[in-house]
């Protein structure tokens, strides 16, 4: 049996009121023009408290793309743990992630934000990377490899693909607006990478 459940983060409400300044400046203004100054105001407390919580821009960054992180593990292993048959649960997992995130405002515009800025701040798309994307490719791969139903020589790389193309679907069709260029339904999606994990 896999570990099931992301490490939480444990916030004080006071470090919970800074990351909702973060978020909305850095919605607002992207990384480079986010000042403490800035994220101070917002939140409504003095630029001391926030080096205090989290010492420079970068950790306030950090902090926010885990708070973010444990979030959407929080949403969708809550909706769908991995447990049970592999066709059922890939394709509820599916579901619920682009459902998730696809509808989830602050979450497109956040990912967009760091795509944005990833160009001049890489270590940026790094944590974001560190935190989101490995975190649950790690537990892909090993509910993968538990399951000899099907017969997958490579865990590692058939996650990447499952999970790759849900993330290009959201990418193209949500964070792009490519729905409306290029549209099709989720199912087909779904059930084409899911015929790929079982022939």
């Amino acid at each position: 049996m896999i570990q099931k459940n992301a490490p939480t983060l444990e916030l004080a409400p006071k470090a919970e009121q800074i990351l909702d300044g973060a978020m909305k400046e850095f919605l607002q203004r992207g990384y480079a023009a986010t000042s403490m100054d800035r994220v101070a105001a917002t939140a409504g407390v003095s630029k001391a408290t926030v080096y205090n919580h989290f010492g420079d821009k970068e950790g306030l960054f950090e902090a926010l793309v885990k708070q973010l992180a444990e979030r959407k593990f929080a949403q969708v292993q809550r909706s769908q743990p991995l447990q049970g048959d592999p066709k059922v649960v890939l394709r509820q997992f599916a579901m619920t992630l682009m459902n998730n995130v696809g509808k989830d405002s602050d979450y497109k515009a956040f990912v967009r934000l760091i795509i944005g800025e990833s160009g001049r701040f890489p270590h940026l798309a790094q944590t974001f990377i560190r935190n989101l994307f490995k975190p649950a490719l790690t537990i892909v791969t090993q509910y993968l490899a538990e399951q000899p139903s099907l017969r997958c020589t490579d865990a590692e790389a058939a996650a990447r693909v499952f999970l790759g193309t849900l993330i290009h679907f959201v990418i193209s069709q949500n964070l792009m607006y490519g729905d409306e260029v290029v549209p099709i339904e989720p199912e087909r999606v779904i059930d084409c990478v899911l015929e790929s994990l079982f022939q």
